[in-house]
């Protein structure tokens, strides 16, 4: 299994899939504290991204106090803060998650009034 996949077709820049998709990760523990990571060029390669994108995205969490880079070692996960803000993450995840569907929906010529009686239909 995948450590995270990313969607060419979504609307979402990679980079924002890719650092929605590690925080998701942390916040499902999949990854935990002081895990490390795959190299920029390793999850470059496995993404088939550009380097700089994962670079991009590794530097922005660092800075974020969620991953810890240690030169010449590589990337981990931070201690104490991967557990930090778990509602926080999930009201991230659930927004890029309807950006997502609504976008889907859009290209398939649903409306928001069709996808709110599906899902009520659903549950």
């Amino acid at each position: 299994m995948a450590l995270l996949l990313i969607d060419p077709n979504d609307s979402t820049p990679i980079y924002a899939q890719i650092e929605h998709a590690l925080r998701a990760a942390i916040a499902s523990g999949r990854l935990r504290p002081r895990d490390q990571l795959p190299t920029v060029r390793q999850l470059a390669v496995d993404l088939q991204v550009n380097a700089n994108t994962v670079a991009r995205v590794y530097s922005d969490l660092e800075r974020a106090g969620v991953l810890e880079t240690r030169r010449g070692v590589g990337s981990f996960i931070a201690v104490g803060r991967a557990q930090a803000r778990p509602a926080e993450e999930k009201t991230r995840r659930l927004r890029a998650f309807v950006h997502r569907v609504l976008a889907d929906a859009e290209r398939h010529g649903f409306t928001l009034d069709d996808l709110l009686q599906a899902l009520r239909k659903e549950h």
